[in-house]
């Protein structure tokens, strides 16, 4: 459990980060106003400058600020993914989530920075350069929404009420189990979104769940789960359990992400 030292100093650290999203996310903005060099990586998906551009700054600042804290990141080196046995603390890093939306110019993608103790996020922030939208989380401590330069804003899950429930959905990788989850609630309100926005709008109560059973990796949703359980919600495993990090190739199982705690949900997926 998070002391309330503990959490007053982790909302500390978490304002720290933000700076350090926002100016990742002007770099990236370079890039996006300034036109999209894309590569491949040999798992053929896109890599542009702006990743880099992103990764190099995050990784050396994180550095800076936590010295014996690794840095594992999506754009590290593949020796470097791999969190050591006896680190109990380490960053996880997506420095563009998104980068399909980036390069068709939806505005969707974020910059996704979060702090693992012993297997859970215990900070995450979360930042939309090209919407100047930031939300970040500490465990046990509350999450935020940050517009502009508007003071930032408490956020709350919202309680699941059916018909009508609102489901979130990827624009480019909603998979089968969605279909069936629709198909079982009476009325649904489907919303899409790219990155992990889809998180943000069940922390701040505008959507009910977020179902996504295909792959992802840690750094894709480590951020936005703190985000989104600082605010009452939860990201849980298709078999009840917390999404867990540190693991084997640090990729996730299928997940749903919910804002209600007392809905029963397994009965939706089962």
């Amino acid at each position: 459990m998070t002391t309330p030292k503990a959490a007053k100093e982790l909302v500390n650290l978490a304002g720290q980060i933000c700076e350090l999203a926002k100016k990742a996310g002007e770099e990236i903005l370079h890039f996006y106003r300034n036109g999209v060099v894309v590569t491949r990586k040999e798992d053929t998906s896109p890599l542009t400058l702006a990743d880099r551009a992103s990764h190099d700054f995050l990784t050396e600042s994180l550095r800076s600020i936590l010295p014996d804290t690794i840095v594992i990141s999506e754009e590290s080196a593949e020796a470097e993914r791999r969190p050591r046995a006896e680190a109990e603390r380490f960053w996880l890093v997506d420095p563009l989530d998104g980068t399909k939306e980036f390069i068709k110019g939806t505005n969707e993608f974020t910059v996704n920075i979060a702090l693992i103790e012993k297997g859970h996020p215990i900070l995450g922030i979360v930042h939309a350069p090209a919407l100047d939208l930031t939300y970040y989380g500490v465990r046990e401590g509350g999450s935020w929404q940050a517009i502009g330069c508007e003071p930032a804003r408490r956020i709350h899950t919202r309680p699941a009420k059916s018909p009508g429930m609102s489901v979130v959905a990827s624009k480019d990788h909603a998979g089968p189990m969605v279909e069936q989850l629709l198909s079982r609630l009476p009325a649904p309100h489907l919303q899409s979104m790219g990155s992990s926005l889809k998180f943000c709008l069940v922390a701040e109560g505008k959507a009910d769940l977020y179902l996504r059973d295909l792959p992802t990796m840690e750094w894709d949703t480590a951020a936005a789960q703190c985000v989104v359980e600082g605010a009452g919600g939860g990201v849980y495993s298709l078999d009840g359990k917390p999404l867990a990090y540190g693991k084997d190739a640090l990729r996730n199982p299928a997940i749903i992400t919910v804002g209600d705690l007392s809905y029963n949900w397994s009965g939706l997926i089962s």
